[in-house]
């Protein structure tokens, strides 16, 4: 047998000859490179100095170019503009809160259809797929005109009429393709658990509804938030689409106070200044996303 000479030394490894390891660095950290400096930096998830400017620019542009064919006799387009910005207000949180429930509600209805994808009954299995990717791959102005036209104006409970608005209905029908994306966004963080979480909680005796609620649900949360983020700025931007069926939100307003005013210059300068509001808006939900998605990534 060879014995090992207890005087001999342990070989020693050039540094040169040692194998890279890449590790996950953080902002602030030394040895951190340049790129990741500028990535933490821009998905802070605040609009700073620069985004506002370039706002502004836009909007000052667009009044500029208005106030060259404007008249003397008349009032400045900025002037004209913050005159009626209080009506635009008012029709611009009519947007925020039609787009608060519709994501609520197409959030309740969607999770628990995203979970019924995964059932083990293959007839409900099959039939929330189905119900998913059709409501997924419809135009969302279809099923705004669907539920405007189809739904009835009133409801008789006992011989009462209860009013049944426009505004409610543009809620219904931008729930519906909320809900299947909702659906599909929970479906994905539950397949993305590894499978090892489903046996141990099936080693200790858990039930199927107490794995997804106890074990597989909360593990879901951090992964479901940034694309639930993504899906109510992108829910925002569409609730203009209600002003085309009537509903009286910002861009109807506009269009009424260009038919008010009865000036056609005003057109490009009170749509940027729309715009600026919706920018303001949803563009630091993009950037909380972004920052939330890689602080998760790190975590994970």
């Amino acid at each position: 047998m060879f014995r090992r000479n207890p005087k001999r030394r342990p070989r020693q490894v050039n540094p040169r000859h040692r194998l890279a390891v890449l590790l996950p660095t953080r902002p602030g950290v030394t040895g951190a490179s340049n790129a990741d400096q500028k990535f933490s930096q821009l998905s802070s998830g605040r609009l700073r100095a620069i985004h506002l400017l370039w706002l502004f620019l836009i909007f000052g542009a667009s009044a500029f170019g208005a106030g060259a064919q404007n008249g003397t006799d008349q009032p400045s387009i900025v002037m004209t503009i913050l005159a009626w910005t209080p009506l635009l207000l008012k029709g611009f949180g009519f947007n925020i809160l039609i787009s608060f429930m519709s994501m609520a509600f197409g959030t309740a209805i969607g999770s628990v259809l995203g979970v019924l994808q995964i059932s083990l009954l293959p007839p409900v299995r099959f039939s929330s797929r189905i119900l998913t990717q059709f409501f997924r791959n419809s135009p969302w102005l279809v099923l705004l005109f669907y539920c405007m036209f189809m739904l009835p104006f009133e409801i008789t409970v006992g011989g009462l009429r209860i009013p049944f608005p426009d505004w409610i209905k543009a809620v219904i029908g931008l729930s519906l393709p909320v809900m299947a994306n909702v659906a599909e966004i929970v479906r994905g963080a539950i397949n993305s658990i590894p499978s090892g979480q489903w046996e141990a909680s099936e080693s200790l005796a858990f039930t199927r509804r107490q794995q997804i609620w106890l074990i597989i649900m909360p593990q879901c949360y951090k992964r479901m938030l940034p694309p639930w983020m993504n899906l109510y700025a992108i829910l925002t931007m569409a609730t203009v689409l209600a002003s085309i069926v009537g509903v009286e939100e910002v861009m109807t307003l506009a269009g009424q106070v260009l038919a008010a005013d009865g000036r056609p210059e005003l057109l490009v300068p009170i749509y940027s200044f729309v715009l600026l509001w919706f920018f303001a808006y949803c563009y630091p939900i993009a950037r909380w996303t972004i920052r939330l998605e890689r602080k998760f990534v790190l975590n994970t």
